[in-house]
């Protein structure tokens, strides 16, 4: 599989809490289960907030040493007067890789997985994302080569030359359409564990141009993550329209 979804690396039993569950039963939740947060759910198992052990924290510490009886108004707060909402969530069919880009724009450590409905149906942490990048530059290469290479494009075996360090992907070789060649470059992007892609890909024929012919030049273009491809010196350096095109489909945005 070229790229994992949040389904398959999610926990599906989740330690839920309702909108009035106590502060106390919350701690109580958190520690029993060693998480660092909670799941809100309304009475039909939809998700509406999330509570996290630095809510309570962050309410303990507002709240005033006092000698004086306590009242009624000095009731424990419940979840949800606790919880941030809305909730941050995914669906499963998400990208695992979109998951972890919405957990760094949020700066959150968990998220709650929901139907179509809204319905709680599991929880993806750090934990279980950060698996899935944690992959052998072998683990790698195999998969650019069976999956992108032979599978996606019909190559036969060792067409294009791919090797791997440190997750940086380095495509070198022939391809006989100039189309294949973004194709190709955006492919393997999408595989699980590359961080960057380094494109020497080169064609036979110019079949982006209605008098298509054989022209043997290569297309050529180192991308980082950031997606600012530059031209390899020397002859046959491809015009800036043909690296415009691949800088389209680059590096996935940062979270």
């Amino acid at each position: 599989m070229l790229t994992r979804v949040v389904g398959e690396v999610m926990t599906g039993e989740v330690v839920e809490a309702r909108r009035d569950t106590s502060f106390e039963d919350l701690a109580r939740l958190l520690d029993r289960h060693r998480v660092s947060g909670l799941p809100v759910v309304d009475d039909d198992g939809k998700v509406v907030g999330v509570v996290s052990a630095t809510d309570l924290m962050r309410r303990r510490a507002a709240r005033p040493g006092s000698a004086r009886r306590p009242s009624a108004a000095d009731r424990a707060p419940v979840a949800d007067e606790l919880m941030s909402s809305p909730a941050v969530t995914m669906h499963p069919e998400q990208r695992v890789a979109d998951a972890a880009r919405v957990m760094e724009r949020h700066r959150v450590g968990r998220l709650p997985v929901v139907d179509e409905e809204d319905r709680l149906i599991g929880i993806a942490t750090r934990r279980d994302l950060l698996r899935v990048f944690l992959r052998t530059d072998d683990e790698i290469r195999r998969s650019v080569t069976d999956e992108v290479l032979t599978r996606a494009l019909g190559l036969p075996p060792r067409a294009v030359s791919v090797s791997v360090r440190d997750g940086m992907v380095v495509l070198e070789g022939p391809l006989e359409r100039r189309s294949d060649i973004p194709v190709a470059f955006r492919l393997t992007w999408r595989v699980d564990g590359v961080v960057g892609v380094v494109n020497n890909l080169t064609f036979r024929v110019d079949d982006t141009r209605p008098d298509a012919r054989c022209s043997s030049r290569p297309l050529t273009g180192r991308d980082s993550p950031q997606g600012r491809p530059a031209p390899a010196p020397g002859a046959g350096r491809t015009p800036n329209g043909d690296l415009a095109d691949l800088r389209g489909t680059g590096a996935p945005e940062r979270g």
